[in-house]
């Protein structure tokens, strides 16, 4: 995988950070430039994302990336990691945390809740993944505008429209289709540490019911779904809190 590196201190957890569906790993770099620069950072272009190709003749899912998350953490980085996952992002790190145990100090999930993982029926899973294989790019450009706010800026709307769109559907939509139908219920069993969720304004009611007590939430309520794009500086010192809080 295509991925940054920072280097930090060793007896420090290494920070990584785990991009969104159809995003890349240069959507985290204002949060690269804003952690202190004692904590070493991984921030992975997943495959099929950004600079990272898709794998040839098997499908993406949430399970086969947070084996690669697994593999990426156990090549580059010695002790203790902490996990932070934007939207999907957040499925793979929670999944990854499953499998490395004692090794994750915490996970942090950026607004990925945003979707009540677990409470979708298999009728309305395949009523949101018709609308991406009838039209991605449209489908694409709905999902920003449903997921924004008043403070999402036109030119944030505009570039994720743009980059988001040139994804292959050919590994996107049966990725689409895993973390639609993804359920967290295992991964949270067989966690060994804590989790925390920065929020936008967005989640629905029945994700907070169905999630809300497996971690604690931090909830910018102006905010949409890409909040740590849209506003850097108040979304940065809630990161680093937390940061702070499982180093």
């Amino acid at each position: 995988m295509a991925v940054t590196v920072r280097e930090g201190n060793t007896n420090q957890p290494v920070i990584v950070l785990i991009h969104g569906w159809t995003c890349r790993r240069t959507y985290w770099q204002p949060q690269i430039d804003a952690l202190p620069p004692e904590f070493p950072v991984l921030a992975p272009d997943l495959p099929g994302h950004g600079d990272t190709a898709a794998p040839d003749g098997s499908p993406l899912s949430i399970g086969t990336l947070a084996d690669d998350v697994v593999r990426l953490i156990q090549d580059h980085a010695n002790g203790k990691v902490i996990l932070v996952g934007h939207s999907m992002g957040g499925a793979v790190s929670l999944e990854a945390a499953a499998r490395l145990g004692d090794r994750v100090r915490g996970v942090i999930l950026v607004d990925t809740f945003v979707i009540d993982y677990g409470g979708l029926d298999e009728e309305t899973q395949e009523g949101i993944h018709k609308a991406f294989r009838d039209n991605f790019s449209g489908a694409i450009a709905g999902l920003i505008e449903d997921t924004s706010t008043g403070a999402t800026p036109a030119s944030l709307k505009e570039r994720l429209r743009k980059e988001m769109s040139e994804a292959d559907p050919e590994w996107a939509l049966p990725l689409w289709k895993s973390l639609l139908g993804w359920n967290p219920e295992q991964a949270f069993q067989r966690l060994r540490c804590e989790v925390h969720a920065i929020n936008g304004g967005l989640i629905p009611d029945s994700a907070r019911e169905r999630w809300g007590g497996k971690m604690t939430e931090t909830v910018l309520a102006e905010g949409g779904h890409f909040l740590q794009m849209e506003d850097p500086q108040g979304f940065n010192p809630h990161l680093v809190e937390v940061i702070r809080r499982y180093a």
